[in-house]
């Protein structure tokens, strides 16, 4: 199989050295090269929010990956017959694998695939496909190299990967899993070979979400807390907008106006209406007086409430307050100035001010109200043990009857969309009996099958000796790239590293390696 040679000269050997150094931990074999993805519990359960915030926004506003542009879309040449580097060997999938003669035309969908998502360098938040694959630790992804390396960057690994099998429409069923440490062929990670675009990678336990109660807080528990946690905006009146707005610890992170703007329009604007708005005594003492927004509305409110009551209202700024303190502060919310006497004579006393709007404003007024998740994040233990896990084979004859499964969802180079994404696709025929390549993308070893999916599909398993019954197989490649063999502007042929022996040793210490639990 083809290798790439490093010239033995001084500088370029030591050239070569440096950059096997930083571009992670290289085998001493240059086969296979390792990275960490998320290096600790904390780090990845913070990935976890990333994604699943808000009703898991995120997850939904990924789009597929998308590294071949149209110019990429060209012809493969056919390169020759492979040539094995090994003895052909498989790995049994997770679970009891059987066999089946029947001609099935209904093709249940492994439970084992599903999509990663990343952020890319350029902080765009997407996709490709990929599937669950035997290990020690039940605990393995396959995908294609592409989709976690970061090309655009020399090879460094995307941001805030994670795996989640049989995604749909921002949901997880089995849970999210967080790519914890990364392999590939040595010469992906270092030259990009994308003869060697395949990847495995070793995830956490998984975390599902959903079951917990949400707890409103305060912006700045909200901003403290790790966990799950949510925040929506919520409908206000004009006045209590306009109250907020005046607090200087929520001004800028609670408060939100939308629709027609009723701001402050002055007292000769024709028709201008005038309201009161409740301010703290300091506020009002530091208000001019006259006409206009912000200056003083009268003189203060003076109203005499019981003891109990009066304690109560104390209690709105700072519910932990207890009669013998130093009264709390005045906030937005409670604003007026408590006299707090045991006799009888207890009173509040309110203070407004100005703000005179245009007639007929029907803004809407919204405030954000913030909540974390108590108990909603709860691990869903090893991947393998969820879903099951595909077999691995290597060094298998070409021209072999394979399903291939993914998600596509790119338009064909023509601008027809034939696919959404939303849900996987699968295709079915005879690997080419030859070796293909592409000039464009300096490929000399890959196969390829007749399959008109599009990006998106990228890192979806090729399975052979596919059990529609118990929907397991064998990886035996991974779809890397997208072609059009009859120039008509769409993609017909798809194509996969060719699995050998050098495969194997990177998936073996791919499989060896244990990643551990979030939670």
């Amino acid at each position: 199989m083809k290798r790439i040679l490093i010239p033995a000269s001084g500088a370029l050997l030591a050239t070569g050295l440096l950059a096997a150094g930083l571009a992670g931990t290289a085998q001493a074999d240059s086969v296979y090269a390792t990275k960490q993805l998320a290096k600790d519990a904390a780090t990845a359960k913070a990935i976890v929010n990333f994604w699943s915030a808000t009703n898991g926004a995120a997850l939904k506003a990924a789009t597929q990956s998308d590294i071949w542009t149209k110019t990429d879309v060209a012809q493969m040449q056919s390169k020759g017959g492979y040539s094995s580097d090994t003895k052909p060997g498989s790995t049994a999938p997770i679970g009891e694998e059987t066999k089946s003669t029947a001609k099935v035309q209904n093709v249940n969908m492994p439970k084992t695939i599903g999509k990663v998502f990343f952020v890319n360098s350029k902080g765009e938040k997407k996709w490709c496909s990929a599937t669950s694959i035997q290990s020690t630790h039940r605990n393995l992804v396959a995908t294609a190299g592409h989709c976690v390396y970061d090309t655009a960057t020399n090879s460094d690994l995307m941001d805030k990967w994670v795996f989640v099998p049989g995604y749909y429409q921002g949901r997880a069923p089995w849970g999210i899993y967080v790519g914890k440490q990364a392999f590939t062929h040595y010469d992906f990670d270092v030259y990009e070979d994308f003869d060697r675009d395949y990847a495995f990678v070793t995830v956490y336990n998984g975390v599902t979400l959903g079951g917990g109660e949400a707890k409103q807080v305060s912006k700045a528990e909200f901003d403290a807390y790790k966990g799950i946690k949510d925040a929506k905006d919520v409908e206000v009146s004009r006045e209590e907008f306009r109250k907020g707005r005046l607090d200087p610890k929520t001004a800028d992170s609670y408060w939100r106006k939308k629709g027609e703007d009723a701001e402050a329009a002055g007292p000769d604007f024709p028709g201008a209406e005038v309201e009161k708005v409740e301010v703290t005594e300091a506020q009002w003492r530091a208000a001019k007086a006259g006409k206009g927004t912000g200056r003083k509305f009268g003189e203060p409110v003076t109203e005499n409430v019981t003891y109990n009551d009066a304690i109560a209202y104390l209690q709105k700024q700072d519910s932990n307050w207890k009669p013998g303190q130093a009264f709390p502060k005045p906030t937005a919310q409670a604003p007026a100035t408590v006299k707090l006497d045991q006799r009888g004579n207890s009173t509040i006393t309110h203070f407004y001010v100005q703000s005179w709007v245009k007639p007929g404003s029907d803004a809407k007024y919204y405030k954000t109200v913030f909540f974390i998740i108590d108990g909603a994040v709860k691990d869903a233990g090893a991947l393998g043990d969820n879903v099951g896990g595909q077999g691995f084979a290597w060094n298998q004859p070409t021209g072999k009857y394979v399903r291939v499964f993914g998600y596509p969802a790119a338009p064909h180079p023509d601008g027809n969309k034939a696919y959404t994404g939303v849900t996987p696709k699968w295709c079915y025929g005879k690997t080419s009996d030859k070796l293909v390549g592409s000039a464009a993308k300096k490929i000399e070893e890959h196969l390829a099958i007749k399959c008109a999916m599009t990006e998106g599909a990228d890192g979806g398993p090729w399975l052979y000796n596919y059990s529609n019954s118990k929907r397991l197989g064998y990886v035996n490649g991974v779809t890397s790239t997208f072609n059009d063999q009859d120039k008509n502007g769409r993609v017909d042929y798809i194509s996969s590293p060719y699995f050998d022996g050098e495969t194997n040793t990177v998936y073996k210490a791919a499989a060896a390696t244990y990643s551990g639990k979030i939670l």
